[in-house]
This record gives structure tokens, sequence and C-alpha cells, in this order.
């Protein structure tokens, strides 16, 4: 619960700016509100502290005087609600004034009662996502009737547009666990169901889903004089390097199920249909379910697993903690090590046990626990320091409506993210936060232990997941010698895709994150390091199958050696090989 600490010339400040702004009306209404000295105290302070919210207070204090008159639980309902409703006879441009009207409604809302204490966090993330279900909601609803009008396609029930439409929106991350930060992207798959899809005759179905997908992206995305609705996100879709934003759930399933990583696996387990045809949705999610939830799992699966834990270990510089300028989302003992704490174990259990198929990251801890798979000291501990780092990402994020996990590198800026928080001091604050990340680090850092790490002998991570470079990857291969390190990383995200049939296997993949940090190294420590990269991936490009070449060169570090020496040293024999 927010601390006040406004000196008497801000609460002035805030009266007098209420005062300008307001109607006759509305003055009336705030009037005893700001008659009471905590009353004050706390909006002033508010205003003082986050200036998204001092606007989104003075911009309609109509709006605020409601908001504090109302019961917290049933206006964030009724918004929902209203919000969900918000397609029905409505133009685009009068759609995106109301989504975005609803969305500065939630958002101060839920401000004041997490600030003001009335909601602990989980109600908080709980309320944010509801919203974000009902937006997305409608947006998609509006979109399919339109394109119905347009003949397009054809739909069944016009007060239900999505039912049967064939598209399909999943929501991942923390948005299919139904715990959206205060200021989050909001993470989506979008695919279309062939065999469920009424397209009209003549128009092919993937153009028609694509254009409905971008212009579900601009309803919500593109910032208008009422501001935006959500970012959104849809690089967590199949392969999005070379595939379009929508893609049809049959082409989805074939990847997943043959070239699909365990990081994606990993993605997954949040995956809730959100939008569209929710039950082609959740048949797809049926469909995937094997895939997920793998009931026997080798040694090469399991090693992969745990580097996925190892990736954000060494991509992170895991073992430093600090407050000011920390990261509390990806820094060392933060809020995504807790998550991958719980998801690589979720992994491994879960094809066997049912119970451990949870989105939430504090229901998964209770299920670990119950299932005997981590003690009660790890779940209590691991559940408060995750509610506890949230707060701290939705007070961050408050100030100015950032998508920004770090904390202010200045004393003073620092200062008002501790009272915000709840901390009379700012050394109190401090304390409390070293405590918690150190908490998360060592528990993270007992997890799978005994696996080697992924960085480099040079210092620094060799981290190939996603579909961007990392930063420190590239740094990394800088240091080893690397003159074009992005094509280096490029090639190496394509055998991760399975782009060559020696990378298509499961078996094959899961090696590949094992030897290719030593495969790097070697190359650079003989000779031309990008020449040698380039011809082994000719190599790689013309062989039929890889893991017995991947199993042979990392259990025999000698004939590496000579096999680098080779392609970077002697080009033409490089060729015969």
């Amino acid at each position: 619960m927010l601390r006040p600490r406004i000196t008497a010339a801000a609460a002035a400040r805030t009266k007098a700016r209420i005062a300008e702004l307001a109607t006759a009306d509305t003055v009336g209404r705030l009037k005893p509100w700001l008659a009471k000295a905590a009353a004050a105290g706390f909006l002033g302070s508010v205003m003082e502290y986050a200036p998204f919210l001092r606007d989104l207070m003075l911009d309609d204090t109509a709006r605020l005087a409601s908001l504090l008159e109302c019961e917290p639980d049933e206006r964030a309902s009724a918004v929902s609600a209203e919000t969900s409703a918000a397609w029905r006879g409505a133009s685009e441009t009068e759609l995106m004034a109301r989504l975005r009207k609803g969305r500065a409604e939630m958002a101060l809302l839920a401000a004041l009662a997490d600030l003001g204490g009335v909601w602990d966090v989980d109600r908080v993330t709980q309320a944010l996502s509801a919203f974000a279900d009902a937006a997305v909601g409608a947006a998609a609803r509006f979109l399919l009737t339109q394109a119905a009008a347009n003949g397009d396609l054809f739909v069944s029930d016009a007060d239900a547009p999505d039912q049967g439409s064939g598209w399909v929106v999943l929501a991942m991350g923390k948005f299919g666990a139904g715990e959206l930060n205060y200021s989050s992207d909001i993470d989506l798959i979008v695919l279309f169901d062939l065999e469920r899809a009424n397209v009209a005759a003549g128009r092919d179905p993937g153009t028609v889903f694509v254009r409905l997908t971008k212009r579900l992206v601009a309803l919500l995305h593109e910032r208008t004089a009422d501001g935006y609705v959500f970012r959104v996100d849809l690089r967590l879709r199949p392969d999005p390097g070379s595939t379009n934003i929508a893609i049809s759930t049959e082409a989805a399933l074939l990847y997943y199920e043959s070239l699909g990583q365990n990081w994606e696996r990993a993605a997954l387990i949040k995956a809730r249909a959100v939008a569209g045809d929710r039950r082609a949705g959740d048949v797809f999610l049926g469909e995937l379910t094997p895939y997920i939830w793998r009931k026997y799992l080798d040694y090469a699966a399991i090693a992969d697993i745990h580097s996925i834990k190892r990736q954000i270990q060494d991509h992170r510089g895991h073992g430093e903690i600090a407050v000011a300028g920390h990261n509390i989302k990806l820094g060392s003992g933060g809020i995504r090590e807790i998550e991958f704490f719980v998801q690589t174990q979720q992994l491994i259990a879960g094809g066997r046990d049912p119970a451990l198929r949870v989105r939430g990251t504090i229901e998964a801890l209770a299920a670990l626990a119950a299932a005997g798979w981590i003690d009660a000291a790890a779940r209590d501990e691991l559940s408060a320091a995750y509610r506890f780092l949230r707060e701290v990402e939705h007070c961050v994020q408050m100030v100015a409506d950032e998508q920004t996990h770090t904390l202010p590198a200045d004393d003073a800026a620092l200062s008002v993210i501790a009272y915000m928080a709840g901390f009379a001091t700012t050394a109190a604050f401090s304390g409390a936060l070293l405590k918690t990340l150190a908490t998360v680090r060592d528990r993270y850092a007992r997890l799978f232990e005994a696996a080697p790490s992924l960085a480099s002998a040079a210092g620094g991570s060799l981290v190939f997941t996603g579909d961007e470079d990392d930063p420190g990857t590239i740094a990394t291969l800088k240091r080893l010698g690397y003159k074009r390190p992005e094509e280096v990383t490029r090639a190496v995200r394509a055998w991760h895709h399975g782009r060559y049939p020696a990378t298509r296997s499961a078996s094959a993949r899961e090696r590949l994150t094992e030897f290719v940090p030593l495969l790097l190294e070697t190359l650079t420590a003989h000779g031309d390091g990008d020449a040698a990269f380039a011809v082994f991936d000719r190599l790689l490009a013309r062989m039929p199958a890889g893991v017995q070449l991947f199993a042979l060169l990392q259990s025999n570090r000698q004939l590496l050696g000579l096999l680098a020496m080779v392609l970077g040293t002697a080009p033409r024999l490089a060729e015969t090989i």
C-alpha cells in the first residue's frame, strides 16, 4: 500500500488542479475526498509520483469521482462487460475509442485499488487479464462481422460471429496465464482452422485471415487521441522468421510435432484460447497435449530442458543482484527465474502427472509441492517472492505506462518506487528487495545445478532461442573472433528450426544445444572462424542426419579440433570433406 509522502504545497496543487478542470457537479462529488487528510494525501501522492496516473485522473475528473465512489470489484466486472459488448453497433472508429476508454478506466481503477491496498497483486493481475480477454474478444467479433459484411466469409450467428469462424486467437505468456502486468504487451498466436472456416468461394483463406490479424493488431495497438489498448507481439508463433502472422492449425501442428523446440513447449504451457473460435482453439491445444506433455524423455531431451534454465542464467550474468538499475524481470533473482524454475520442472514431470499441467505460476508452485517435486519452503519462498516482485514491477510501470522492468538508477526516482511499494524509506525497500532477489537466485542456482554451463569459455552467453539476435551472444561471438556474428546466429537459429535434413529430428536439435558452444569456440581456435563456420554450415546442409556427427564430435574433442583446423585453413580439403 502506497505511503503518502506529499507536502502541504503538493496537496494544495492537487486540489487546485482538480478544481480547475472539474465541473461543478464533479467538484461536489470530489470535495468530501479532498477534505479528508488521508484521502487528499493519497490522491496527491499518486499524482506526484506517477505522471501517467495524474493525467488519467485530471483528463476525466468525473471518471475519477466515479471510481472513488464505486466498489472496485463490481466496477472492474462492469468495465470488462462493457468492453466485451463494445463491438455491437459500432463503427471502427467508435470501437477503437470505446476500447481505449475502457483501458484507461481499468488502468486507473487497478492502480488506485493496488496503491490503496484494496487489491492484492493476484487480484490486480486477474482484473487486467479479464479486461484483456474482453478487449481482444470484442475486436475479434467486430472484425468477423465486418468480414462477413464484406463477403469474405460466412458467420452462422450474427450475435456470436466468432463461434465456428475457424479463426483462433491464443493468448500466450502472462496473458495466457491470467497474470498480465500493469503495462504488459500481449503475446498472441493467431491460427485458422481450414475445416471450420467458412470462407467465401474465390477467397483464399490465408489471405483473409492474415488481413483480419493485421486489423486486429491495429485495433489494439494503434495510438489515437484516446491512447492505445495493448501492444501486440506475434513472435511466439511457429518459426516467426518465415511464416505469416496467421497460419493454419494444420501447419502449426506439423511444425510443433516435427520441429518444435523445448523452449516452445515451455511457452505453450500457458497457452489459452482467448478470442475468435475458442472451441477450435481448445481442440488445437488438446491435439498439442502429447507434444507439450511428453510421458517419456531421454537423456538428450532432459539435457535440452535443463538448457532452458542455463541459457537464461548465462545470458543474464547470474550471481549479481542489485537495486538501483536492476531489471526485476530478467536480472538475477528476478521474475523470469521463478517462471523457468516452475516451467522446466513442469516439462519434465507433467507428462506423467496431469496435476502439474497448470498455467499460473503460483498455482504451479503449489502443484509441484503437492506432487513432491519441491518442498513447502521452496513453494512458500518463491510464491512470496513472485508476488513481491510483481508488485514492484507494477509500481515501476505505473509511473509512465511503460513496458519496463528496470528500477530507476537515481536515488530520487528510486525513492518514489519505494514509497509506491509501501515502504517508509528507500533503505527499507532496498533491504527487502535484495533479500527477495537473493532467495530466488539461490533457489534457481540449485535447479539442475549439476548440468554444465552453456556460456562460452571466453565469457558471455551463447543463446540462440527466439527469433532475434541476442546482444550478449553477438558480443560473445565477437570476443571469440567472429567478424560476422549476425550470420553465425542466423545460421544456428536455422539449425534449431530444422531447416536442414540433418537437424529435423528432435534428438538432433536437442544435441545441438550442448554441441554448438563447443563448436563455435573450436572453430575460431584453429584459423579463420567465419570461413570455417561457413564450410561447416554447408557440410551440415548436405548431410541426411546429424545426431551421430554431433555425438561423435562432442565426445572426441581432438577430432573436432582436427576438423576445425581443416575447415579454417584448407579450403579445398574442406570442400572435399
